[in-house]
């Protein structure tokens, strides 16, 4: 019985923050959403049957999903080096992949506006040794929030497939190898199945961020590149509309929720085999 009494007070002030700073937000955010301006569904209808709210959202998981995708393409060949490279160079790696986590997003994003600009230094190069005749178009589109987001967000991908390829035995692939399978037969058949735990890992820390992302899109993208977070924040800053808002959040945490349930069950089917 001391014993039971002692592990309720060790997770009490646990429960207690999780209760003030998430669930009592969330459910009033829920309470907003269904009764202004009157009891019902007509905010979440809103949603769903504008244009306007579901190119936004189209845009959400369109930029998510391929944020997702070059960071898999990038942080693959990074985790692999990582574990592959001799000890100096692998903690060179670790250090570099670090360096993101050291610098503030804002800061960051405003580095990726002053290098992409029209008078930026990727144009300033390019023109002066006569690749291109007018500076490109690198920034305020689509371009420009992808290079942003993936450069913060490539660590979640990179480390979650380091640990798991740190765990893979080199003897699987070799002995791939001596039973006749070509390089690339080996790696589809063999190394990459054994990465798909940290891929589906990394894939859902970058995808689920990606969601909810504001200062990158904000600063780096145009108007056709606004994305759910950046909606949320003009209803509210510029037309007080707390419901149509909290309708929004709702769903994002409810798709984020279903996300993070999908990707935990094929983990869980994998582990067992199934």
């Amino acid at each position: 019985m001391i014993a039971k009494l002692r592990s309720i007070w060790l997770v009490l002030p646990a429960v207690l923050l999780i209760g003030i700073c998430f669930i009592y937000p969330v459910a009033w955010l829920l309470q907003r959403s269904v009764s202004e301006p009157v009891w019902g569904l007509q905010n979440y209808a809103e949603i769903f049957t504008k244009s306007i709210y579901l190119g936004v959202l189209w845009n959400t998981v369109t930029i998510a999903g391929v944020t997702t995708l070059l960071c898999a393409l990038f942080g693959f060949p990074v985790a692999y080096s990582m574990v592959h490279s001799r000890p100096w160079l692998r903690k060179l790696l670790i250090f570099v992949v670090l360096i993101p986590f050291w610098t503030s997003i804002l800061v960051r994003s405003f580095a990726w506006l002053v290098i992409l600009q029209g008078g930026g230094i990727i144009n300033d190069f390019l023109t002066g040794v006569g690749l291109i005749a007018e500076p490109l178009e690198l920034v305020y589109n689509r371009l420009g929030v992808l290079l942003g987001m993936v450069q913060v967000l490539l660590p979640f991908m990179v480390f979650p497939l380091y640990s798991v390829m740190a765990r893979i035995d080199g003897s699987y692939v070799k002995a791939a190898t001596n039973l006749g399978a070509n390089p690339i037969r080996a790696f589809f058949r063999i190394y990459l199945p054994l990465c798909l735990p940290g891929l589906l890992t990394g894939a859902m820390l970058v995808f689920i961020i990606s969601l909810g992302y504001f200062i990158t899109p904000a600063l780096l993208g145009g108007r056709g590149d606004i994305m759910i977070a950046q909606l949320i924040f003009e209803r509210i800053d510029e037309f007080g509309d707390w419901a149509l808002a909290s309708a929004l959040a709702i769903v994002l945490l409810v798709g984020t929720a279903l996300l993070f349930g999908f990707v935990s069950l094929l983990l869980k089917l994998r582990g067992k085999g199934v």
